[in-house]
């Protein structure tokens, strides 16, 4: 499966990294690739919980442009 994350940066220098079509899946690491691996090991985990407690296993999501 493939997913979509955003990978932002927070006041300490670490990588903060969330996947929106999974409400509460986020994850961290000191460097991005760090933050990657975590994710993904996240991704899993939260799938596993999802599926045993048979809710969605995502959200529906879409990404528009807003012009401010």
């Amino acid at each position: 499966m493939k997913f979509i994350v955003t990978i932002d940066r927070d006041e300490d220098g670490m990588f903060v990294i969330e996947c929106p079509s999974i409400p509460g899946c986020i994850s961290q690491g000191k460097t991005e690739q760090d933050a990657m691996i975590n994710i993904k090991d996240a991704i899993k985990q939260c799938l596993e919980v999802r599926s045993e407690k048979g809710m969605p296993l995502t959200v529906s999501m879409r990404e528009v442009e807003v012009l401010v």
